[in-house]
């Protein structure tokens, strides 16, 4: 395979793909292009910043996946994102660091748009969308409080809020609530 062939998988590639330094989008194909709704120019040379709802998550999500690009050299997870004209979706992103001493340094990241099996219902916080990502991943809250390093108690307090949110009467509920939104 030359570097044309190479250039024309990246391009053609069924799922968005971006190649990063220190999270800042340095190539991206068209794929990512359509998904987030904005031209190749006005995302190469930007942050992977303008992808997440708020600068909280942006942060949060960087420090929960250093340790595990450290040890593992890759890292995946269910996550809502932004698009360009503000509209949130869930979307499953996926990740290599090329150096797992320096994870941020260089990688290459997929993403792939869940909306069609997932939309996005309520308005929900950052927190609720961390929440809720792990509840469809069949985690329970002291899993979920594990993860996001919080207390489990909190964790119940945020799935009763989404109870709430999504008129849902018990956590089975909440779950194909989500699932179907």
């Amino acid at each position: 395979m030359n570097v044309a062939d190479y250039r024309l998988a990246f391009e053609l590639a069924p799922v968005g793909l971006v190649i990063s330094r220190h999270r800042t989008m340095v190539d991206c194909n068209s794929h990512l292009c359509e998904m987030f709704g904005a031209s190749r120019e006005l995302l190469i040379g930007q942050s992977f910043r303008i992808l997440y709802p708020t600068a909280e998550e942006y942060e949060r999500l960087g420090r929960r996946m250093e340790p595990i690009l450290n040890a593992r050299g890759h890292y995946a997870d269910n996550r809502i994102m932004k698009r360009a004209n503000g509209e949130t979706f869930w979307c499953h992103v996926s990740g290599r660091a090329l150096d797992r001493d320096d994870p941020h340094a260089s990688g290459i990241w997929s993403f792939e748009d869940l909306s069609a099996q997932r939309p996005v219902k309520a308005e929900l916080t950052a927190r609720e969308r961390e929440v809720a990502a792990r509840l469809l991943d069949g985690m329970t809250s002291k899993e979920i409080g594990r993860a996001l390093d919080i207390s489990h108690r909190t964790v119940e307090i945020y799935r009763a809020r989404l109870m709430r949110k999504y008129a849902a009467s018990t956590a089975a509920d909440l779950v194909q609530k989500l699932l179907a939104a």
